[in-house]
């Protein structure tokens, strides 16, 4: 009797952390992933302790921690980086065991990496159609090159071909604004070490955060009123220039070529993630704007779910499981980022007034509560 097996197409932080938690329980997988290397690229990323949880499950909790930041509060502020609201992450660090770790995309790509088998990754295999038949889904690729997978799962992100193939559900909200996202070397000062500051102005927002020794992760937003090319990367120290001076010096420290802007989407959610053979997840399922920090984490927790699902019943099976359980997390965290990137996006003075003593009253309890739902893993 044929031994089943599954196909991966993406090969992002997702993509690898699925196949990593399907091979650890003996699963035949495949990972067809479109660039034709991997390179250390891309900016910086806050795994959440949601998302450690994870890992730690996996036994790569110790290696991703030692290679990045240790992460124990959260604060929105001002422009100025005087604190609107605060939430301390110790108490999460006590109850599960794991702290939030900053580090760079990159480095856990190549973490991730180092625990597959090479043997199984096609690199250069950028998918251009799916075709459903009885048996299973014949896979086109641009590079010319055809395959027959008997299930298949979606891990291609916002713009993924296997939804847009196989889904009728398909609707990409854009939010008018873009995100500048860069690394640097930079060296905090020592009371910002160990936390994320993202400060709030007028239709503008600027986030930092230390992912190792003297080097800082950074994002910028801002509304888009008019075309992209009207906010250069020359004009960033520009339009931050009101900001606390430590954020300026971010800015000018930062070469261009290490900085990267794309305008913000994300997926309105849609009813099914899987049909058949074939199953969605991270941003090919539930794409959000990334306002919670949660984008990544949470297609972490879609790998961790989905194996142990896949573990313990038929596939066809297993999928229905799988959604049931994250759907209503992740569109939870969906719905909410998107409200809190148009609230951090007020330009009236007085909407932004209220706005900041609202947060600023809001009992500590009630923040921890608020997080609390998203740092619980949902379990079987």
């Amino acid at each position: 009797m044929k031994t089943k097996s599954i196909d991966i197409i993406g090969a992002g932080i997702g993509g690898l952390t699925t196949a990593i938690a399907l091979s650890q329980k003996e699963i035949q997988i495949r990972i067809f992933e479109q660039a034709k290397a991997f390179k250390t690229v891309g900016a910086g990323i806050i795994l959440a302790n949601n998302a450690m949880q994870v890992f730690e499950k996996l036994g790569l909790r110790e290696e991703i921690a030692s290679c990045g930041n240790p992460i124990s509060a959260m604060h929105i502020t001002r422009a100025s980086l005087k604190p609107i609201s605060s939430i301390d992450l110790s108490y999460f660090e006590r109850k599960h065991k794991v702290q939030n770790i900053a580090i760079h995309r990159g480095k856990l790509q190549d973490i991730l990496l180092n625990h597959l088998d090479k043997k199984i990754i096609k690199t250069g295999y950028e998918l251009s159609s799916v075709e459903e038949n009885p048996t299973g889904f014949k896979l086109r690729f641009n590079n010319g090159e055809s395959t027959y997978s008997d299930y298949l799962l979606g891990a291609d992100g916002l713009n993924s071909v296997v939804r847009n193939s196989l889904f009728a559900e398909n609707k990409t909200r854009n939010a008018f604004q873009v995100c500048w996202r860069g690394v640097t070397d930079f060296e905090l000062p020592e009371q910002y070490q160990n936390e994320l500051n993202e400060a709030w102005g007028k239709g503008d927002r600027f986030g930092f955060v230390q992912i190792a020794p003297q080097k800082v992760y950074w994002y910028a937003l801002k509304t888009l009123k008019t075309e992209k090319s009207d906010y250069a990367m020359e004009r960033l120290a520009e339009y931050f220039k009101s900001y606390h001076p430590i954020i300026r010096n971010i800015i000018e420290t930062t070469p261009f070529y290490k900085i990267h802007a794309a305008e913000i989407s994300d997926l309105s959610p849609i009813k099914n993630w899987y049909k058949g053979k074939v199953c969605l997840l991270g941003d090919a399922a539930h794409a959000t704007t990334p306002n919670m920090g949660q984008g990544a984490c949470q297609a972490i927790e879609d790998a961790y779910v989905l194996s142990e699902c896949m573990q313990q019943y038929e596939w066809d099976e297993a999928f229905a499981k799988y959604q049931k359980l994250r759907k209503p997390k992740a569109h939870e965290v969906v719905k909410t980022s998107w409200t809190l990137g148009k609230i951090a996006h007020w330009e009236n003075p007085l909407a932004i007034f209220m706005r900041n003593q609202l947060m600023k009253m809001t009992p500590k309890r009630l923040n921890r509560k608020q997080s609390e739902r998203i740092f619980q893993l949902d379990f079987l």
